[in-house]
């Protein structure tokens, strides 16, 4: 679907006619008539069950899009007014797609929500209507940029976010720069949006706060970890175990130019399952046809058992470290990697943030400079 032309109306249109097919043909939805629409714009819906005299009122609110701090700086005060005027009036928003975040948010204060991906919570009290539905995880292509154009897609953005990730707050913008090798004014312009998404707090020019789990879902929610890498499918034939061998025994550019991620990686701290393919990052200096040479595997078009990835970008074996000889993503990077994955991966993804949560000592550093102490060059 695509969403950069949508207007007002056509929201309106869309989003009345799924909630219309959620609720069912014996309800009846009566929109109060606009001579235009426009985004933002507040119109009544109401909503009443064929032969019931009771009615409820939804006060519906246009978005082109939706932050979590425009909830927390306008439709949480919208919310409070409503609730003082009226007690049988519910607010909702429709738009085209909401985060993760921004629904939590929107569901803990009680306010309904409907995006055209799927996502959609409706709690009414008389008449009764409990509705919710889960739609896309990841932003579509057209929603995926912000004011700026800067998004979280991209390589540059990665190895901001995982830097946030990784250090306990605070700092600045300026020592976030230094440290990723990043310009000032792409750093500068990519908190203001992290800004937008409560993903980080400041107090002045001061990152006091980072939510780090829901920054690397974020991330993660505009990444394909397969679609934004060239990667090649390569078949084992003496298992994996046989391959994890040879990556130990190669020369140490080799060892330290092959990361395990991916489901492998996943299994040491949180094992859901077992098997899975093993997924390899290879760095700029090393090929496809060299690693399989190296470690006995043959190129295959279906059911490869290894998946060669070239690191688009150096930072993501930053903070790598070697078990059993063989040099595994950091936790940060692993959970990214997982919750952009196909298949199970992104549950995979979820154990792992779990897991971070619990051990939150053992990889978060306590600065920048103990950061670029202990992380692996």
């Amino acid at each position: 679907m695509d969403y950069e032309d949508l207007t007002p109306a056509g929201l309106l249109e869309q989003g009345l006619a799924m909630l219309f097919q959620l609720l069912g043909p014996e309800w009846t939805l009566t929109p109060r008539p606009k001579e235009e629409l426009s985004s933002g714009t507040d119109l009544i819906v109401q909503v009443q069950a064929d032969g019931d005299g009771h009615y409820a009122e939804l006060l519906v609110d246009l978005k082109s899009s939706v932050t979590p701090r425009l909830v927390e700086e306008a439709l949480l005060p919208k919310l409070r007014l409503i609730r003082q005027v009226g007690h049988h009036t519910s607010l909702m928003i429709m738009t085209p797609w909401l985060s993760r975040k921004t629904q939590e948010m929107l569901r803990e204060h009680g306010i309904s929500y409907l995006d055209l991906t799927g996502n959609v919570s409706l709690r009414i009290s008389r008449p009764a209507i409990v509705i919710y539905t889960e739609g896309a995880t990841r932003a579509p292509r057209a929603q995926t940029s912000d004011r700026g154009g800067t998004t979280l897609a991209g390589p540059k953005a990665g190895r901001l976010v995982r830097l946030l990730a990784d250090v306990m707050p605070p700092f600045r913008a300026g020592e976030l720069a230094e440290a990723s090798g990043l310009s000032f004014p792409y750093v500068s312009r990519l908190l203001v949006a992290l800004e937008d998404q409560l993903l980080i707090r400041r107090d002045g020019r001061v990152i006091y706060q980072v939510d780090w789990m829901n920054l690397l879902r974020a991330r993660a929610s505009q990444s394909d970890l397969l679609r934004d890498h060239s990667y090649q499918g390569m078949l084992a034939p003496n298992g994996i175990p046989s391959v994890m061998n040879g990556i130990s025994s190669l020369p140490p550019h080799g060892v330290d130019g092959v990361a395990v991620t991916g489901s492998w990686a996943a299994h040491r701290v949180a094992p859901l399952t077992a098997g899975g393919q093993l997924m390899l990052y290879m760095a700029e200096w090393l090929t496809a046809d060299e690693v399989a040479d190296d470690l006995g595997l043959l190129p295959v078009e279906e059911n490869a058992d290894v998946v060669l990835l070239p690191a688009r970008d150096r930072g993501v074996f930053a903070g790598s470290t070697l078990f059993h000889g063989v040099r595994h993503v950091a936790l940060s990077q692993l959970a990214l990697d997982c919750l952009a994955g196909p298949g199970r991966m992104p549950a995979e993804g979820e154990a792992v943030l779990e897991y971070m949560l619990d051990h939150q000592e053992e990889w978060r550093a306590i600065s920048i400079r103990d950061m670029q102490r202990h992380r692996a060059p």
